[in-house]
């Protein structure tokens, strides 16, 4: 749950870069074939229609139910970190187990104690 929230705030990529390969509608939309269009991961990471009006605070218990069930009843969707679909990314497998073990390692040599004063916020800055 702690690495979906990390992934979620911090996103790998920023934006991913696809191509229309036929005429498509999307939404009220409609893109004809050739078009390049953006997909701003961070923007839906942050998005508080999407996520609920704790979209910006580290709240790890959104993914207790799975990730399926952690944006504000919409598709699993807007969560993509390392992309979706046919190109997702050959190496999140490796990625998340690689953070899985790190993370353990740390663990196992080190104890934490939240200070009582802390508060984590994200500053998110969109043009």
């Amino acid at each position: 749950m702690i690495l979906h929230e990390v992934l979620g705030l911090y996103s790998p990529a920023t934006v991913l870069l696809r191509k229309v390969n036929k005429p498509t509608k999307l939404g009220p939309y409609y893109l004809p074939a050739g078009v390049q269009i953006q997909l701003p991961i961070i923007l839906f990471h942050h998005d508080r229609h999407i996520w609920g009006k704790d979209a910006h605070v580290f709240n790890p218990g959104r993914f207790s139910k799975g990730v399926s069930n952690a944006t504000t009843g919409m598709s699993p969707l807007p969560f993509f970190p390392f992309s979706t679909g046919p190109r997702v990314c050959i190496g999140q497998n490796f990625a998340m187990l690689e953070a899985k073990a790190s993370l353990a390692m740390i663990l196992r040599r080190f104890s934490f104690k939240l200070s009582s004063s802390y508060r984590h916020e994200v500053n998110v800055y969109c043009i």
